[in-house]
């Protein structure tokens, strides 16, 4: 049985890379900024129309590397299911979003007002409450753009 949720706003936090081995299990390369196997979480989402989500429940996840796992979903029995959702996007409700994204990682600070460039010698603070991104601009970048 298939449900399609709509008007929860949902994060995307990264793709089905792959399919890993023959039992349909796939690989999710995800931008969540740090290691997790996602545990505890019951289902992820694929946007199936603009703003109606998918859920796919979680079976087994396995820790791959700090970027990557691997997902067994219920119902994706074999290679040639799984096959059908390689490089679908990935979304979490906001409430599973932020108890498995890290504070700094790029994904969480979307909607957030920033100077370009984001690098970590220039970052300074980053406001959760304010959403704000404050850097210190390296010497001569603004006179490019002056």
């Amino acid at each position: 049985m298939n449900f399609i949720f709509a008007a929860m706003e949902y994060f995307k936090i990264g793709k089905l890379v792959a399919v890993h081995g023959l039992k349909g299990e796939l690989l999710l390369k995800h931008e969540l900024g740090k290691k997790t196997t996602l545990k505890g979480l019951r289902a992820i989402f694929t946007e199936e129309k603009k703003n109606s989500f998918l859920p796919w429940f979680i079976e087994t996840t396995k820790l791959k590397s700090a970027e990557e796992l691997i997902l067994k979903l219920e119902t994706i029995e074999s290679r040639e299911a799984a096959i059908k959702l390689v490089q679908k996007e990935i979304w979490l409700p906001e409430a599973d979003f932020k108890l498995f994204a890290a504070k700094n990682s790029p994904v969480n600070l979307l909607g957030y007002t920033m100077l370009v460039p984001l690098h970590e010698e220039f970052l300074q603070k980053i406001d959760h409450n304010k959403k704000q991104v404050i850097v210190t601009l390296p010497e001569g970048l603004l006179e490019i753009y002056l």
